[in-house]
């Protein structure tokens, strides 16, 4: 339970308004309960003659009785005068209503508790789910390259709707049934406090036999969800390779694959619903022990000459036991549900509590303008450790120059260009921007002065005007418009049918190559950021397609800092420095001409693309 209440903790203050109104109203709730049982006592005792006994009205001043006893005397007293006025039906009727009424007060209150509790439940679900988001969108992109697409989606949906089901659900049962369970065993000791103790010293039994039904559930829920993580893992890889499952003639291969996920998924949650349904039927047949043994022992005690209480009386006693009985039930389902849901937690927790290596100084440097030169002084990087993808890089890219970056695939040339918006923060050396360490500058100063173009064109679910709009803050319709007529992509928009408004699908996939590019360019055109960084941004297109992006990529590259990466080597030629790299370092450099005089790595790679 400490794991559950640091969950509460964490997630309920902003809604703490809402909890006290429901303990108010479920107090309410258990006092008018109360209050409609007692009718029970009078009706048998006076209106069908169960007890002999005439009362007599003792003053509320009087020292020498106590409150309990003067209530009940003086409660009876004024029922038997009302039916010798009024008659015995008439009380009777009286007294139905009075329970009606009680009743409806009572289920008012308990509807209020209910409902007052909704909008903490739905905000915890909220507040948690934006909670993940943030972590995702501000996690470094190396932890991403670890964990599995489906199973972040699995965890943002299927774990904190688990949470949602298993925690947030009982919280109203967590505050009611206590309240009820107080109110009700209060009543018992005032009832009678030997029989109640009778009573109590079998509670302990029945939940330590409940909780050891229970010890498995959280492990054994924690191995459910890791199954639907694989099996949206399966749905996310099928959904992007389609083309290449039907290609293949794979389907029935992918069907096998998901149906030997989906059925360890179904046999691990049977075994767990099972052992979750067993909580109702358990409960009710240990209640129903209790309840004999009680009534037994009871029943021994009214049979003796001096009975502590008489038969009505013990009818209300059985009927308030039996009444506490339901809110140990309801606990009971509680905590078989809360070891899902913190099964789920810890897996969300592995997002939330992901350590962020990309820090930023706590003092950032202010920096609002690039005026010299971008500059790598014996960079060395590595994964996590691991094959070292970067030796001892030296470069400098001044300002307005247009640097290529040319190699073999696997040489290191995106991950060169990654370390500068600090995607990733280099093993050893240091970047500097104008003589400045970029780890000391804030990341928004440094990404603001970034644009990139990636070969493979990200785009949104949403309008053209929406993605060229992507990075700039309340762009106007003429901006955009004028970055989509630099990018060469007005033309094509224009005979949309809604033209910039019009929705462009998943990734882009209404659109062909050429233009999912073109918008991508318009984009960056936008922000106008004084570095740009192209990532083979024309690799992938066809001849028609690549003559017009590399149009708009010259327009876009002008009077601007570029740092290019590229496969085909004319796209290029007229850089101002090529940087050549092979297995992680940097083997040439300089301009087309003086590379393909040095016949060496460049010039091979030429003459391979020229062949």
């Amino acid at each position: 339970m400490k794991d559950f209440w640091k969950i509460i903790t964490r997630y309920v203050s902003p809604y703490k308004k809402y909890v006290g109104g429901s303990v108010l109203l479920n107090i309410l709730s258990a006092v008018f309960n109360i209050f409609s049982f007692t009718l029970i006592i009078p009706i048998l005792q006076i209106l069908f003659n169960v007890s002999e006994m005439q009362y007599e009205f003792i003053p509320w001043d009087d020292a020498a009785a106590g409150f309990k006893d003067k209530f009940i005397n003086n409660l009876y007293w004024y029922v038997t005068q009302a039916m010798e006025v009024r008659g015995a039906s008439s009380i009777l009727l009286l007294l139905c209503v009075f329970l009606c009424v009680m009743t409806a007060v009572k289920t008012a209150c308990y509807f209020g508790s209910a409902a007052v509790m909704v909008p903490l439940r739905t905000g915890i679900v909220k507040d948690l789910r934006m909670e993940i988001y943030r972590k995702i969108v501000s996690l470094p992109l190396g932890f991403f390259s670890e964990e599995r697409k489906g199973d972040i989606i699995a965890r943002i949906s299927g774990d904190v709707q688990e949470v949602e089901n298993s925690i947030t659900s009982t919280l109203d049962m967590l505050i009611k049934n206590p309240i009820l369970i107080v109110f009700y065993i209060g009543t018992l000791f005032v009832i009678s406090w030997q029989l109640t103790i009778f009573t109590l010293v079998f509670a302990p039994l029945m939940l330590l036999l409940l909780s050891s039904i229970s010890r498995k559930l959280k492990a054994e829920s924690t191995q459910a969800q890791k199954l639907w993580s694989d099996t949206m893992s399966q749905v996310e890889e099928t959904l992007g390779g389609l083309r290449v499952i039907k290609a293949f003639l794979a389907e029935k291969k992918m069907s096998d694959r998901f149906e030997g996920i989906t059925g360890a998924m179904r046999d691990k949650n049977t075994r767990v619903a099972v052992r979750q349904s067993s909580a109702h039927p358990v409960s009710e047949f240990l209640g129903t022990v209790m309840i004999a043994i009680v009534l037994w022992f009871g029943g021994i005690l009214i049979l003796k000459d001096h009975a502590p209480f008489d038969a009505p009386t013990f009818i209300f006693y059985m009927v308030i036991l039996y009444s506490v009985i339901q809110p140990i039930k309801d606990l009971t389902r509680a905590a078989y549900g809360i070891p899902r849901g913190l099964a789920s937690m810890e897996r969300i927790d592995a997002i939330l509590d992901a350590e962020d290596k990309i820090r930023e100084d706590e003092k950032p440097v202010p920096f609002k303008e690039f005026k010299d030169c971008i500059s790598f002084r014996h960079v060395d990087f590595s994964y996590d450790g691991g094959r070292q993808i970067l030796r001892d890089v030296c470069l400098d890219i001044h300002k307005g120059q247009t640097v290529a970056i040319v190699g073999a695939s696997g040489a290191g040339k995106s991950t060169l260009v990654d370390l500068i918006p600090r995607f990733y923060d280099v093993t050893a050396g240091q970047i500097t921007i104008d003589g400045i360490d970029i780890r000391r500058i804030s990341l928004k100063d440094l990404r603001s002065l970034m644009g990139n173009v990636n070969q493979e064109a990200i785009l949104f679910n949403d309008t053209i005007f929406n993605n060229i709009a992507f990075g700039v803050r309340e762009a106007s319709r003429g901006q955009v418009e004028e970055a989509a007529r630099v990018a060469n992509a007005h033309d094509f928009i224009m005979e949309k049918d809604e033209g910039y408004d019009t929705n462009i699908g998943d990734r882009g996939c209404k659109l062909s190559g050429g233009q999912r590019q073109r918008v991508s360019i318009a984009r960056a055109i936008l922000k106008n950021p004084p570095v740009l960084i192209l990532d083979e941004a024309t690799a992938s297109l066809d001849t028609e397609s690549e003559r017009l992006v590399q149009d708009a990529l010259d327009k876009l590259m002008s009077n601007r800092t570029t740092i290019a990466i590229a496969h085909r080597l004319s796209t290029i030629k007229n850089a101002d420095e090529i940087i050549v790299m092979n297995e992680g370092r940097i083997v040439e450099r300089g301009r087309h001409e003086e590379l393909i005089a040095l016949n060496g790595y460049y010039r091979k790679l030429n003459d391979m693309q020229s062949l």
